[in-house]
């Protein structure tokens, strides 16, 4: 088992999710529940992991008004989510929004906060599809400004691609959670699918990566299970 590894439910339904995660709790340290899977099957799917003891990343990227935001993610954390998530361009007053209202919300349910991180580029993106929406500045540089922006707000830390994670560790620091999604390659599949900017699992993980969410080569594979352990494998030894 490699609690790094985050398994990206993004399946069709209730039923195939739970059969996943049913093959694969163990083996992982939890699962990511999406926009797909979430909007088919509702708060509810997340109830089901969590009740059984599954560590869920609710990961629909909330960008709003900082109250909507705010009372969004404390409506996750009735859920028992332990990672949530936003885009670090909402700015840093949503950003505070959302992680006071994790805590308020937690105290208030007795329970413990999630961690709160930010979504800084898409990993789907490169220079040429950010230019498109306006921002000139040098991919990389954008990365880090949103990274820094999240640690000012006081989050959790950030979700970005693993081309970022060295430079994002050594500009934020030990004690930030990086989780990169664009696993690709290595014990992972070698089809880079949507994604721009990948690296191995063991790529991503000595680059100082904290968690990983690996999503279709896992669930694409034949066995889901042996591919999640062949990616644990590589792990061994590696980042601490």
């Amino acid at each position: 088992m490699n609690e790094k590894i985050l398994v990206a439910l993004d399946v069709e339904s209730r039923d195939r999710a739970l059969a996943l995660a049913d093959s694969l709790r163990g083996s992982v340290g939890g699962f990511k529940i999406g926009s797909r899977l979430f909007t088919a099957e509702g708060p509810s799917m997340v109830r089901a992991l969590t009740e059984r003891g599954d560590r869920v990343f609710l990961d629909l990227k909330f960008h709003d008004i900082p109250n909507t935001v705010a009372t969004a993610v404390a409506a996750a954390v009735q859920l028992g989510v332990w990672m949530v998530n936003v885009h670090a361009g909402g700015g840093t007053a949503m950003m505070r929004a959302a992680k006071d209202a994790a805590g308020e919300a937690a105290a208030k349910h007795g329970s413990r906060p999630p961690l709160v991180t930010a979504v800084t580029v898409l990993t789907s993106m490169n220079q040429a599809s950010l230019r498109e929406t306006g921002v000139v500045i040098d991919l990389m540089d954008q990365v880090l400004r949103l990274a820094e922006l999240t640690r000012e707000a006081g989050l959790d830390g950030v979700v970005a691609s693993p081309r970022e994670t060295a430079a994002i560790r050594s500009r934020c620091g030990a004690g930030f959670t990086i989780v990169t999604p664009g696993i690709r390659g290595g014990a992972a599949s070698s089809s880079k699918d949507d994604q721009e900017r990948t690296m191995s699992p063991e790529q991503a993980v000595a680059a100082g990566a904290s968690y990983l969410v690996v999503g279709r080569p896992i669930i694409g594979a034949a066995d889901p299970r042996q591919a999640a352990d062949a990616i644990a494998g590589s792990l061994q030894g590696i980042g601490g």
